[in-house]
């Protein structure tokens, strides 16, 4: 061997080893299924449930109406807690479907059955808590949508013994002032309740038009982008007649009035309008406030990062993440709030003004 090839190999040894004394390589746990590896043998667990839910839950296989029912149901569960009363309701704990027949029956859960027949019959599959399944089948759905980050799952919630008190669910029809409150009781703060909401830009109401289902709140319903952001903000011209519905600035689309009021509210404005096109920013925040909202009520030092465990969201393009107007709206269209910081120069979309399920 070449003097130089002893030399290299003698300087690669030495620094390998001084990397496993610093700062040692931790292998992965093969699984006992033979196939996959996770950073903690306690992860193998959720293979199985990720294979199910991909291949027969999520069998649209897109960011659709079963990844929208399963991120919905996720937030409905944890949000029922309370930091000053803790006796009351324990977050992220699954009450929502294991005491069922109570929880669903609250007016700010109509809708929530969906979600419940359609996990169900998984949930009596598998071997793992019902509170991981409601909260790993939103991270999974979360992977179905272009624009989000990867985003993280904590393993081995502990199962609710009670039922989640009523009221603990914001409604669209409260004031800005109140639905803050109530978050803030769960643990939530004001920039979390912002990030939050970026998920209704892959969502759709369902109980607050009696003649429509899954109406969506922005223009770009299949992806995760900053239109929604965008389309809060714009006049609206097509009028709500419901309880908990705003006017809206496309036919087609409907807005509620708690996104209306907190795009508007000075607590949360400067804060709404810094997502707009702004896809990373928006996109971080979410991550870590959806983080955040999946532990409520449990204990984080018990828990096991398996964020290993699931597949890498699609990417947006650059032209899927520019922000724009509707067609036919403009900088002229749009209702500000965030008082001395201009808004953001948007293209506006080609053609003429058309409604959203035409486009």
């Amino acid at each position: 061997m070449a003097l130089t090839s002893i030399f290299v190999s003698f300087a690669l040894s030495a620094a390998l080893s001084g990397v496993s004394q610093a700062n040692p390589i931790r292998r992965r746990a093969a699984c006992p299924d033979g196939v996959n590896y996770a950073n903690n043998a306690a992860c193998c667990a959720l293979f199985p449930v990720l294979e199910d839910i991909q291949t027969n839950m999520f069998a649209d296989s897109g960011c659709a109406d079963a990844a929208h029912a399963a991120l919905r149901v996720s937030f409905h569960d944890a949000i029922g807690f309370s930091t000053s009363d803790p006796s009351q309701g324990t977050g992220a704990d699954g009450s929502i479907f294991i005491f069922g027949e109570q929880e669903i029956g609250y007016d700010a859960n109509l809708g929530i059955a969906d979600a419940f027949n359609l996990e169900a019959p998984f949930i009596a599959k598998h071997n793992i808590s019902v509170a991981d399944f409601i909260q790993f089948a939103a991270a999974v759905s979360l992977t179905k949508c272009p624009g989000v980050l990867p985003p993280t799952f904590m393993f081995g919630r502990v199962d609710a013994t009670a039922p989640a008190p009523d009221n603990t669910v914001p409604e669209p029809f409260q004031s800005s002032t109140d639905i803050l409150a109530r978050m803030a009781d769960a643990g939530l703060t004001a920039a979390d309740t912002v990030a939050l909401l970026a998920s209704h830009s892959i969502a759709g109401a369902d109980d607050i038009d009696p003649n429509a289902t899954g109406v969506p709140f922005d223009s770009t319903p299949s992806l995760f982008d900053t239109q929604f952001f965008v389309e809060t903000l714009l006049n609206g011209t097509v009028p709500g007649p419901n309880q908990g519905q705003a006017s809206s600035p496309i036919q087609g689309e409907l807005r509620l009035q708690s996104d209306f009021e907190l795009a508007h509210d000075p607590a949360t404005a400067c804060l709404w309008q810094a997502n707009v096109n702004n896809q990373q920013a928006m996109a971080q925040a979410f991550q870590q406030a959806f983080a955040k909202m999946q532990i409520i009520g449990q204990d984080a030092s018990t828990l096991v990062d398996c964020s290993d465990v699931l597949p890498a969201p699609p990417a947006l393009s650059a032209s899927q993440a520019q922000a724009f107007f509707p067609p036919g709206l403009n900088i002229s269209d749009v209702q500000g709030s965030c008082d001395g910081t201009p808004f953001p120069n948007l293209p506006t979309a080609p053609g003429a003004a058309v409604s959203v399920n035409s486009m």
